[in-house]
């Protein structure tokens, strides 16, 4: 009877014991759970924020960005499974978008492993080197003045058959998917695959066949979109600077001078405006400036190379202010079409 006792007590020992043990496991791999596992990224109702990780940073900037940002809820935990993984010897620069509900594994995997969201980088209405630096580094890594550096050094050109003044013709505007850390060698090699790209075969072929270059063709598109808004005039406005072209007539377009004066708040340029002694002004010298006055769109490149073949020589925007012009054959009627124009800027009080 002893003896019996004796065992229901052991068994009971024992099976407290089991429990405890049981509970401590649960515990424990609870605890891995949540540590690992569990949702550690709350974005106060955003479904993702992006975080970015600046080249060079250290494993501390990265604790401190975290914090910083109210990207992680338990910054602890974090730290812990992270020197686990080893990453603090693994930090990746990069641009990183972080979904709100991730875990520290998740978000530690990410982070570690450099895949990066790619920015979509675009860039469109551009007049010169400066306005392109400002406008790239507000979606890279890079700095403005490591980008003006790069567009001024001759070195970077040569090779490509260009120089610091058409360099810039690299860049055709549009949209195009690069990652955040990309720097100056990368993005100006990524440029010139994009313009070898757009330069295919039948374009340069085309090209030829007007007596151009793909840098003339890039210059005079550059005149032809600073000269109308109206898409369904470019080929037009095209035609008249070829005709003048052949025939070695100046091409005395306005938006050149005022890239000459560099003051883009001109609205009727002057005789004053018409003096200054600039490569780009196209009423003292005659051809092509030297380089583009705004960087062409794909469109106005194309217009340029498939322009309208017609006898006109002159054109003039209209009086209405529409945005559209009225072409001429002979100055005499260019005189005409001008002095409505002129008329309409006077009757607005517009002399500058």
């Amino acid at each position: 009877m002893a003896f019996s006792i004796k065992k229901m007590k052991l068994k009971r020992i024992l099976f407290i014991l089991g429990a405890i043990v049981a509970v401590v496991f649960i515990a424990v791999i609870a605890s891995f759970y949540y540590v690992v596992y569990a949702p550690n990224v709350k974005l106060d109702g955003k479904e993702s924020t992006i975080v970015f990780i600046p080249t060079g940073s250290h494993y501390e900037d990265v604790l401190e960005i975290l914090t910083e940002e109210g990207i992680v809820s338990n910054i602890r935990t974090f730290s812990w499974l992270a020197e686990q993984k080893n990453y603090p010897a693994r930090v990746m620069p990069g641009r990183y978008r972080i979904y709100s509900g991730t875990g520290n594994n998740s978000l530690i995997n990410l982070l570690r492993s450099g895949e990066q969201e790619a920015v979509r980088l675009t860039f469109t209405n551009i007049r010169t080197k400066e306005q392109l630096s400002g406008i790239l580094a507000a979606q890279l890594e890079t700095d403005s003045m490591s980008i003006l550096q790069m567009l001024r050094e001759p070195d970077r050109f040569t090779t490509m058959g260009l120089d610091t003044l058409t360099g810039i013709l690299l860049f055709i505007p549009d949209t195009y998917e690069v990652y955040w850390t990309i720097g100056v060698d990368g993005l100006l090699a990524r440029m010139h695959r994009e313009y070898e790209a757009f330069w295919n075969d039948a374009r340069r072929a085309r090209a030829v066949q007007i007596g151009l270059s793909p840098v003339e063709v890039g210059i005079l598109a550059s005149i032809v979109q600073s000269e109308t808004s109206k898409r369904e005039e470019n080929a037009r406005i095209a035609g008249v600077y070829m005709n003048r072209l052949q025939r070695n007539i100046p091409l005395q377009a306005d938006p050149t001078v005022i890239f000459a004066t560099g003051d883009f708040n001109i609205r009727r340029v002057l005789n004053r405006h018409l003096a200054i002694d600039s490569p780009f002004n196209t009423y003292m010298y005659s051809g092509l400036p030297p380089g583009p006055i705004t960087l062409p769109e794909p469109h106005v490149l194309d217009a340029v190379l498939h322009y309208e073949n017609h006898n006109y020589l002159y054109f003039s925007a209209k009086p209405d202010f529409s945005g559209y012009h009225v072409f001429a054959r002979t100055y005499q009627e260019h005189l005409a079409n001008a002095r409505r124009y002129r008329q309409a800027l006077n009757e607005l009080n517009v002399f500058r």
